[in-house]
């Protein structure tokens, strides 16, 4: 039985979400400041532009009155002087002519400006808030990593912040279009006939009201919409970075299914509130369309009867009814485009929540600003009855002690689920934990700064990323000064230089996505090289060694041992081969400490680590009870 997105979480960010308070306020607040230039001149440009595209109306309106029918004794323009009018009939056309023209030219470099104004101003706060959106994320416990999926996060720093800018370019475009054909075009009708542009602007309290219910119905339709976006990239991102288990596993019908099922369940979503739109905006112009036929036909009958309508007065020219109708498209026309920018605002509203969720996200584990730093002298590490649990109902450690002194080496063992990597992992603080200390030279680990702590303790994972780039960047990775001779040297302490240089590009060889181009071995192995270069004060050793073979891991163990001469080190380790020299040795069952000692206290002892030995040594087939 296939799952689908009904069984995952609704939206992995609604927690958040509800924790945001007027998301467009904040990000014009918190964002738009920096660039109140670009945005103010953008909008500056905008009327001009869009005010300048509506004057040839009104020099039209005057040319046929005064030139053409010459109905009107005088040939007048705003704010030009009458001394620059020419006086023959021939000179006034090409005077309209040049003045039409001087005014589209004028629209032109405006909305040029308005472009180059506004599009900054997108970009600029686009960029500023995937930048600050990623570094708050990256920033947040781990715990929180660990119930999102990559794709949701994706989603976020990538569609979320997409869909803020869709609307920070085109619906201010679109709202500043609509507050000068709108407004200006009102002022233009009111001065040539106030009592037919009341006719024109009587559908806008229905707009106005329409455009009220859409949004009410849409907005919620929005947030469903990002959320199954994140589910399917999610789902996307799972499938692409498990492509080899899928073929392996010949499960591609299987998974063809579950990304069916979410594009489905996105297409559901977005279908509903596609048609939702379809419903409105169509119901919108023909509203606004209302408008324009009363006008043209009370203006129309104005005009061929020569008298003013019932309720009205005064008279209409030619002139001012084809002005009066083409400004009334101006007018009601743009109406119905604000059903369009209240879909670009309801959309970045969603948006803006889920991006705005994921800055605040709370941090448990304490600003790096508001502890002083670990000071490391011995590297002496202490565990004090430590218990801790990943859900409130599960505890993995159990009142777990042990103490290493600085320069000595602890290792970690016993079967599968026994809690070993969760020791590092606290160490580490990734979590913290529920119950009990764990102190490095008497320094309780939640009392000094996260960042000071990771600089002193180094980590090899039995799962060594790589990241994109070279063989020399992986190596050199939160190291970026290093030279080349110091990174030739972590290589060989790792025994990675033979097999680097075997290479044909040797250092700059690229390892591909995830080290992909790599064996699991050599992934191991440059992962070693890259915490040697650190040369951390505490090593913490994941089964470092569990993808390479006998005879590297020894050469290795030879490089490690010379390395942990002088410093802490916690191993975890399937081979008790390589751990066999240690100075103590801890074993693990189900969350508790359950024998510890030496290696030959250990075989004395005749427990559990014997028995562990034994089946490793061949000497048994099973470990007895298991």
């Amino acid at each position: 039985m296939t799952d689908t997105p009904h069984d995952d979480e609704d939206d992995a960010f609604e927690a958040q979400r509800e924790r945001v308070d007027r998301p467009m306020v904040r990000l014009f607040r918190e964002y738009g400041r920096e660039n109140w230039l670009a945005i103010v001149g953008g909008v500056v440009m905008g009327l001009a532009a869009h005010t300048m595209a509506l004057l040839p109306t009104y020099v039209l309106a005057e040319t046929i009155d005064a030139v053409f029918l010459q109905t009107k004794p005088q040939y007048s323009l705003p704010l030009v002087p009458q001394t620059v009018v020419p006086d023959s009939r021939t000179g006034r056309f090409w005077f309209s002519v040049g003045a039409v023209g001087l005014t589209y030219v004028c629209s032109t470099v405006f909305t040029w400006l308005m472009g180059l104004g506004l599009n900054s101003f997108a970009q600029s706060v686009q960029h500023n808030v995937r930048s600050d959106s990623y570094d708050a994320m990256q920033r947040l416990d781990y715990a929180f990593f660990a119930d999102k999926q990559t794709g949701e996060l994706m989603s976020v720093l990538n569609n979320d912040v997409n869909r803020l800018e869709q609307f920070l370019n085109g619906g201010l475009f679109i709202a500043t279009m609509l507050v000068v054909n709108v407004g200006v075009t009102a002022v233009l009708l009111a001065y040539l006939q106030w009592q037919l542009a009341i006719l024109t602007m009587v559908t806008v309290p229905l707009i106005g009201y329409f455009t009220y219910k859409f949004v009410q119905i849409i907005q919620p339709m929005y947030s469903e919409v990002r959320s199954t976006v994140g589910q399917l990239n999610s789902r996307l991102e799972n499938n692409l970075g498990g492509i080899e288990v899928i073929k392996a596993s010949t499960t591609e019908d299987f998974e063809a299914d579950r990304v069916s099922d979410a594009s489905n369940e996105y297409f559901e979503k977005n279908w509903d509130a596609i048609t939702t739109r379809v419903k409105f905006f169509p119901g919108l112009r023909l509203t606004a369309g209302v408008g324009f036929v009363l006008t043209f036909a009370v203006g129309g009958h104005w005009v061929l009867t020569n008298q003013a309508p019932p309720f009205m007065s005064g008279s209409l020219s030619v002139g001012t009814f084809v002005a009066f109708v083409y400004l009334g498209q101006r007018f009601i026309w743009p109406m119905s485009q604000f059903g369009e920018l209240v879909n670009l605002y309801q959309n970045a509203r969603a948006s803006a929540e889920r991006i705005f969720g994921l800055m605040d996200e709370p941090k448990t584990l304490g600003a790096d600003g508001d502890l002083p730093e670990l000071s490391v002298r011995n590297g002496r590490v202490e565990y004090d009855d430590v218990t801790f649990g990943y859900e409130d109902d599960e505890t993995v450690l159990e009142d777990v002690s042990f103490d290493v002194s600085g320069g000595e080496m602890l290792a970690l063992v016993g079967p599968t689920g026994a809690g070993k990597s969760t020791v590092l992992k606290l160490l580490l603080r990734l979590y913290d934990v529920d119950d009990g200390q764990i102190r490095v030279d008497g320094q309780d680990i939640r009392e000094v700064t996260p960042a000071s702590l990771r600089d002193s303790v180094g980590y090899v994972s039995q799962d060594t990323y790589l990241f994109y780039g070279s063989v020399r960047d992986n190596i050199a990775y939160g190291q970026f000064d290093a030279t080349n001779e110091e990174i030739r040297e972590a290589a060989r302490a790792a025994d990675a230089h033979e097999f680097i240089t075997d290479f044909s590009d040797g250092y700059d060889t690229e390892v591909g996505e995830r080290g992909v181009k790599l064996s699991g071995g050599q992934r191991q192995r440059i992962g070693i090289a890259r915490v040697l270069l650190r040369d951390p004060d505490i090593l913490l050793l994941d089964e470092a060694t569990s993808d390479v073979d006998t005879e590297t891991e020894l050469r290795i163990q030879e490089s490690i041992e010379e390395l942990v001469s002088d410093r802490t080190v916690v191993a975890i380790a399937h081979r008790l081969s390589t751990v066999k020299d240690a100075d103590q040795i801890l074993v693990l069952e189900d969350g508790r400490v359950e024998e510890r000692g030496t290696h030959d206290e250990l075989l004395a002892e005749d427990g559990t680590y014997a028995d562990l030995w034994g089946v490793q040594a061949g000497e048994l087939e099973t470990i007895p009870g298991m």
